[in-house]
């Protein structure tokens, strides 16, 4: 078998899933916060958006994306407003980050939140009575102790990223050479009957998702000795 047919999905799929992580770290960290440690209006509802993606079918939450980043979506007429031409941001690689972003998103805020949820309040409560503000409390006392969750969370996500197939399909479409991630590939060889390829990527898949979770378990354990 062409090594080529494993190197570009499994190339794409770990850029893919690295970025949405990275989104998921500077989106979902602060989300999980404010849902741990604040009240407000429409805390439920944010709740609820949140949890979303986890239980619709990742279709919908494909058919979700393309009505926002589409040609015709909300993304492509504001590009039309701007530029004057309708431009989206389908059958891209970012299409499927974003995706996996969309789909990741609640394992990492509802892990994370989980962490900062138990970290006792007196901490955060000593450090803003010595004069911190709200953000260098969650940046230098709640975040750190609550480290190991979040990096679980994190985790988490780029395993579900790796992954992502129903929500890809439908933004980035399947286009050999720019969209198709591992999981797609995987679909392609069984469609086609080529089970020996499809063999082979389903053990590869398996074996890098099993190093990267039992990496960012050692390098969970390690932030907290």
């Amino acid at each position: 078998m062409d090594m080529s047919t494993i190197a570009f999905p499994l190339r794409l799929s770990l850029q893919v899933a690295g970025v949405s992580t990275v989104f998921v770290a500077l989106i979902g960290v602060p989300l999980a916060y404010v849902l741990a440690t604040k009240k407000f209006p429409g805390k439920q509802v944010a709740d609820v958006a949140v949890m979303l993606p986890m239980v619709l079918p990742p279709i919908v939450t494909g058919y979700y994306l393309l009505l926002i980043i589409g040609k015709n979506g909300l993304f492509g007429h504001f590009m039309q407003a701007v530029t004057g031409t309708a431009v989206g941001l389908t059958f891209t690689w970012q299409a499927a980050a974003i995706a996996s972003f969309a789909i990741s998103l609640p394992l990492g805020v509802t892990t994370a939140r989980a962490a900062i949820s138990a970290v006792d309040p007196a901490h955060g409560d000593a450090s803003r009575t010595l004069g911190r503000s709200e953000i260098e409390t969650a940046l230098f006392v709640v975040i750190p102790l609550a480290a190991r969750g979040i990096i679980a969370g994190l985790a988490l996500s780029f395993a579900r990223a790796v992954g992502e197939f129903g929500a890809t399909i439908m933004v980035a479409g399947n286009i050999p050479g720019r969209t198709n991630t591992m999981a797609l590939e995987v679909y392609n060889a069984v469609i086609y009957g080529d089970w020996r390829t499809a063999t082979m990527l389903v053990v590869v898949f398996t074996v890098v998702s099993a190093v990267v979770l039992l990496g960012a378990t050692k390098l969970s354990a390690a932030v907290v000795q």
